[in-house]
């Protein structure tokens, strides 16, 4: 059996669930407009330069969900779903999951987006298995605050790893470890399996995968 890891934005989703997330609460008038979408696009960017410092990012981006009762939270996320990220799953990521899927692969999506928003996304690729930044809960509501690692960066290898630990595996169990992603804060993980594969990358992860002979493929 192979393990199959996919990252999920900008990767199987031709845009990012977590900035666009932050664009529909301005959308709805959950939070305030110009202020929000100021810091949200700001910490897009440093996030595709690859300068993101996840926890500021993390207090930031997780305040909202604190400040509503879960089921408020979730009608909010199933129009998320219809308006923002169903337009954004192509016909060729969905094949592509099924391909591994059927071949009775071990499939995961590994993403650092928080498994509030990126569970049901999860469940939209029929993808029983979710690494992602957890949150915070206390009597059924979010704190604000990540629980565990963030699944960011090198955090992917540690949340992988632990996933792996709670189910008696090791990478060395796997005939091949697979990893799709788009972008240069992924390298850690790229570089841990034996079969990294680079999906409409980013100008230094493109550069990076030519370099070291890594398969780049398009899903758009």
């Amino acid at each position: 059996m192979d393990l199959v890891l996919f990252d999920l934005d900008n990767t199987l989703l031709a845009g990012d669930s977590d900035h666009e997330w932050g664009r529909f609460l301005i959308e709805k008038g959950i939070v305030d407009g110009p202020d929000f979408e100021t810091k949200n696009d700001e910490f897009f960017r440093q996030y595709k330069a690859g300068a993101l410092d996840i926890l500021r990012f993390l207090d930031f981006q997780l305040a909202p969900l604190a400040a509503h009762p879960r089921d408020q939270l979730d009608r909010w996320h199933a129009e998320f779903m219809d308006l923002k990220v169903r337009p954004m799953i192509g016909t060729p990521a969905r094949k592509l999951v099924a391909q591994h899927i059927d071949k009775g692969s071990l499939c995961v999506i590994v993403t650092a987006t928080n498994s509030f928003v990126t569970a049901p996304i999860a469940r939209e690729f029929g993808v029983s298995h979710l690494i992602a930044t957890e949150l915070e809960e206390l009597e059924g509501r979010f704190t604000g605050r990540p629980a565990g690692t963030p699944c960011f960066q090198a955090g992917k290898i540690t949340c992988t790893e632990e996933w792996l630990a709670r189910r008696s595996r090791r990478w060395e169990d796997f005939g091949a470890t697979w990893f799709y992603s788009d972008s240069r804060n992924d390298l850690p993980l790229l570089e841990r399996v034996s079969r990294p594969i680079a999906v409409d990358p980013d100008d230094s992860l493109r550069a990076l995968a030519g370099q070291r002979g890594w398969p780049v493929i398009s899903l758009r």
